[in-house]
Parts: structure tokens; sequence; C-alpha cells
């Protein structure tokens, strides 16, 4: 019987354990590994179009002092452009809730913008900047602006009415209004916004870099794919995946802290009890 109870007691924590949040992705990741080596050797394709993923472990290992030190300036020019669309995007986010009239001009000047390709942009702000981190970073902020601006919006003409007639009917202040009312119900939409900002911004940033850098992730990407190394342009793409995740990760954290009332961070809760 102890025997009986200690092998389901093992049983199941076995599977909690293949059921957590971690590591059902690191699963999926080697199982498209695996079917990755399986169609490079099925189908005889030669390393010049795909390479195989142990030449890509092996660039990762030999050069990892090489592809942490180029992350760095793609990462301080990701997080500089995503820092800048949230100083700049949520404001005018309540701009554009607030009054008709600043939605009636700006609002489409927006979306105009956003129709304009930002590699066609980059090298003018190399021209009007010249070579360095400020390139990258408005490119990262060109990109990461738009999800910002869009989710604000959406999240300040969600507040109910009624709440800011009742906080006026206690007669709080606008300021008051603003911290107690609107931005608690904004944030959920804040952050949904920001999840697609940070991402959206690490484009950027390789945008910038592809068009006047002489460092950073997007640097390695041009060179490696001029001189046709494969194995090392994948290794640059496998970091850059790696900074998109940690910082959208980031993002998550600091919502699951900020707000831990609200619907989708309850449904965690649930599903877990």
């Amino acid at each position: 019987m102890a025997r009986a109870a200690g092998s389901r007691a093992s049983g199941r924590t076995l599977v909690q354990w293949l059921d957590s949040a971690w590591v059902r992705p690191v699963g999926l990741i080697v199982v498209i590994v695996v079917l990755w080596e399986l169609a490079v050797r099925l189908f005889a394709i030669p390393p010049y179009l795909v390479p195989k993923p142990w030449d890509v472990i092996l660039v990762l290992v030999h050069e990892r002092d090489m592809l942490l030190a180029e992350s760095v300036p793609t990462t301080i020019a990701t997080i500089g452009g995503f820092a800048l669309s949230v100083a700049v995007g949520i404001p005018l986010a309540m701009l554009i809730a607030g009054s008709r009239t600043v939605e009636a001009y700006l609002y489409p000047l927006l979306v105009f913008s956003q129709s304009i390709p930002k590699v066609a942009v980059a090298p003018l702000l190399v021209v009007w900047f010249g070579f360095g981190m400020a390139p990258k970073v408005i490119s990262a902020f060109l990109l990461g602006v738009f999800p910002v601006v869009v989710a604000g919006v959406q999240g300040f003409k969600s507040v109910e009415p009624d709440m800011r007639d009742l906080a006026r009917s206690v007669k709080a202040s606008w300021l008051q209004t603003f911290m107690i009312v609107s931005l608690p119900h904004a944030l959920p939409s804040i952050f949904s916004g920001l999840k697609v900002s940070v991402t959206l911004a690490v484009v950027g940033a390789v945008v910038g870099e592809f068009v006047g850098a002489n460092s950073g992730i997007g640097f390695v990407l041009q060179r490696s794919i001029g001189n046709f190394e494969l194995p090392t342009m994948f290794a640059a793409l496998t970091i850059l995946a790696l900074i998109g995740v940690v910082l959208f990760w980031t993002i998550d954290l600091v919502e699951r802290l900020a707000v831990p009332w609200h619907a989708s961070q309850r449904a965690d809760v649930i599903a877990t009890a």
C-alpha cells in the first residue's frame, strides 16, 4: 500500500513537472530542433542554405563571448527605445482618449506614420543623427510607440463613466481621479501594448543596426549574411530571440505585480487551484 501510494505520488509529481510553465516551451523547442535535424539529414539540404542545429550550437558555445558582447548595444538600444515609447506613448494616449479634437487630428497621423516602412526611414536617421546609439534608439521607438498608444487609448476609453462621476461626487481632484480610477482600469490594456511594444523595439533596434552600426546583433547578422556564415547568422537570431523573450517576461512579471486583481491574473490562480 505504502509503495503504491508512493509511486502514485511520484507519478503525480512527474506529471506536474512536465506540465509546468517553463518545461512545455523548452520541450517544444527540443522537438523543433530534432525535426530540424531530421529534415536537414533526410532531404540532404546543403549547409549554405540551412545549417545543422549542432553547427549552430557549436557557434553559440565557441563564440559566446563575442555574441554576448554584441548583444549589449542591441539590448541597450531596445530598452532605450522602449522606455521612450512608454514616456511618449502613454501621455499621447491620455490626450487622445481625453479629447476628441486631439484624437481627430493626431490619431490619423499616427496610423499614417505606421504605414511608412522603418527600413526606409532608418538611413535618414543615420544622416540626421550620425553613427551611434541615437539612430537605433529612435528606430526602436518608432516601431514600439504605436502599440503603446493604441492600447493606452483603448484602456483609458474603457473606464466606466459612472466611476468618474463617483469620484467627482466625492470632490476628488483630477489627479486623484486619474490615479484611483482611470489608471488602474487602463493598466491591463496598457500592459498588453507594452508586451507588443518591447518585442517590436527589438526589431527596431536591429533595423537601426542594419543601416548604420559597427556593433550589435544586427551588425553580426549583416556580416554573417554577406560572408554566408549561416551558423553564425542562426546563432545571432537565437540570441536576438532570447533578448525579446527575456524582455517580454520582464514586462509580464511587472504586470503580475502591478495588476494582481485583474481577471487575467486570477485565471492562473484558479487553474492552479
